[in-house]
This record gives C-alpha cells, sequence and structure tokens, in this order.
C-alpha cells in the first residue's frame, strides 16, 4: 500500500465562520469551532474513537482564517455527491461562481467546478461509467 496518502484539507478563508456556513448547507458536513483556536475542523464522514475517518479512501479538513500573503492559488478538492446538477443549482444559489459546467471525464464520471464565496476553487464528482 502507498504510504504517502491524502490524510487532510484546509480551506482559508478572510471569513472562516461565513465559509464554514457556506459548507455546511452546501454538503452537510459538520464544522465545529476549535476551542482557543482559529480553526474550524471540518468531518465530511463520520470518525472513530482515534478520530480517524470510518470511511475509507475519505478525509477530513480543516477552515482557517488566510494566512498573510497566501494567495488562492492550491490544489482543487473534489467532493462525491448523487447529483451534479442539484449540486450546480444548489452552490450557485449559495453564492459559488460555476467556472466550467457539467463535463464528462469518459468512463469515469461527471463533474463541475466552482469558486466558493471566498475565492477557494472546489468541485463536484458523480460517478457514472458510461459518461462520454
Amino acid at each position: 500500500m502507498k504510504q504517502n496518502t491524502v490524510s487532510h484539507f484546509e480551506i482559508y478563508a478572510n471569513d472562516p465562520d461565513a465559509l464554514a456556513k457556506f459548507y455546511t448547507q452546501l454538503f452537510d458536513w459538520d464544522v465545529q469551532h476549535m476551542p482557543h483556536m482559529d480553526y474550524r475542523l471540518v468531518k465530511t464522514v463520520d470518525t472513530d474513537a482515534d478520530n480517524r475517518p470510518e470511511t475509507a479512501g475519505a478525509i477530513n479538513g480543516g477552515i482557517a482564517t488566510r494566512p498573510h500573503g497566501y494567495g488562492v492559488n492550491g490544489s482543487v478538492n473534489y467532493v462525491m455527491v448523487d447529483s451534479v446538477e442539484t449540486y450546480v443549482d444548489k452552490a450557485q444559489k449559495l453564492g459559488a461562481r460555476l467556472t466550467k459546467g457539467k463535463t464528462a471525464a469518459p468512463g469515469m464520471g461527471w463533474f463541475a467546478m466552482f469558486m466558493d464565496p471566498e475565492g477557494n476553487h472546489f468541485a463536484v464528482f458523480k460517478a457514472d461509467q458510461s459518461a462520454k
């Protein structure tokens, strides 16, 4: 098994509380403010007693104040959804900007890409082997 797996994500914001609300409303993630820290723990899946994801291959992360001098460059997180169309509509209603409409990843599925209200890029993905 590979040793260097992705284990955590962070999303930076000028207003972390507002961004936590955005992602909670969009994906129903559990976001908890960490006491005595400027950090919000994001649970995309349930965790075990050691606070590790119970779902194989899933990761959890955090939302924090954007560090001084940190621009919007970064990686793109893809979130698994049951309907790309539903989440395109929902994300836009919550203030996201669609940057790439529903697109096929042939033989794998469908995706769409966005910028959240703080300018961070993210995407949604629906597995579908018949996508062309």
